[in-house]
């Protein structure tokens, strides 16, 4: 279970060893051993006691702003001693073996795309079915351009690689659009701010992703600051940006599945000046969809676990891909 306080007045206590959660409407108390992470967003607040209460028992705590985006957190001190880890995750960000390290991710991430966008093609009139698929094969022309690009170093490749990541993903939100009822539509992909309705949501879904993926990295002793693609965002958690290209399909698939289903409706937005945010009930649907997909047990290699599970395991074997890592001597020049 996920303690979301979003609403203006909410707020956390410990009552003993529980947790008690008070709103304008009524009060709940919840062990601690049901909690896996506390999100407190602006108007909310969470007493020192019941912060301690979630450090004892190690439950992540976020705090979060209007869009979902965590803006800081507190964690047990029992989380994973990141000394070592760190010094090889500075080895592995100076080795030759980073940019292979980005390519199979910006691969992963293309591959992940085209997969859904065959799950569109499937149930498509044929006009559709036919722009999916000329998508697809672009798509497909730049997966193969990562995979044979032959730099030696990062530094150089990344701004390439960046390219053709881009253009992947604008082909594949062209998609997306076109599959989606025509009141979900939208021109291109907007983040800061969102333009639309589609791109409200996603923000928000991406929001609680960057902060599932900072707390399963802190868990596992990774410093979540020390990025390998995503090098140059000052004072931001850069390798958050890095693994989560490997997991956004997760939200992409969510956010069309409510679009799809007409799940929201008007009152699930709000517009702030020029920005379409997520108003209360809208921000509930997202969290429940998300919280939900997450908990569902699904095989990946040999093991089925929640895609939450999957996650922090996942996070776990980059620490020990770190730990284990040492650079590849190249020849020296004579």
């Amino acid at each position: 279970m996920h303690i979301i306080l979003n609403s203006y007045g909410a707020s956390l206590q410990r009552d003993h060893g529980n947790f008690l959660i008070k709103t304008a409407q009524a009060e709940q108390r919840l062990n601690p051993s049901q909690i896996r992470s506390i999100n407190v967003g602006k108007g909310a607040k969470m007493t020192s006691d019941a912060v301690l209460l979630a450090i004892e028992n190690q439950i992540d705590v976020v705090f979060v702003d209007h869009s979902g985006n965590p803006q800081g957190r507190v964690w047990s001190v029992k989380f994973g001693s990141i000394s070592d880890i760190r010094r090889k995750q500075l080895d592995f960000f100076y080795g030759p073996e980073a940019l292979e390290w980005v390519k199979e991710l910006v691969r992963e991430k293309i591959d992940n795309q085209v997969a859904l966008l065959l799950t569109l093609q499937i149930d498509s009139e044929d006009p559709l079915r036919r722009r999916i698929n000329r998508g697809i094969r672009a798509m497909e022309d730049y997966r193969s351009k990562v995979k044979a690009l032959n730099d030696s170093r990062l530094e150089d490749a990344a701004p390439t690689l960046r390219g053709w990541e881009g253009a992947a993903s604008r082909k594949y939100f062209q998609l997306i659009s076109a599959y989606l009822p025509e009141g979900y539509r939208f021109e291109r992909r907007s983040q800061h701010p969102a333009a639309d309705d589609f791109n409200a949501m996603l923000n928000y879904g991406y929001g609680m992703l960057y902060g599932k993926i900072e707390g399963a990295l802190i868990r596992a002793g990774v410093d979540p600051y020390l990025g390998i693609f995503h090098r140059d965002g000052y004072n931001r958690p850069a390798l958050v940006y890095d693994i989560i290209e490997r997991y956004r399909i997760w939200v992409d698939y969510v956010v069309l599945q409510l679009c799809r289903q007409e799940a929201m409706t008007e009152e699930c937005f709000r517009w702030e000046g020029q920005a379409r945010m997520l108003d209360g009930l809208g921000k509930r649907i997202v969290i429940q969809s998300v919280n939900d997909y997450l908990a569902e047990v699904i095989q990946r290699g040999a093991l089925r676990r929640s895609r939450q599970e999957h996650l922090q395991r996942e996070a776990h074997a980059l620490a020990k891909f770190f730990l284990e890592y040492s650079p590849v001597k190249l020849p020296s020049e004579h």
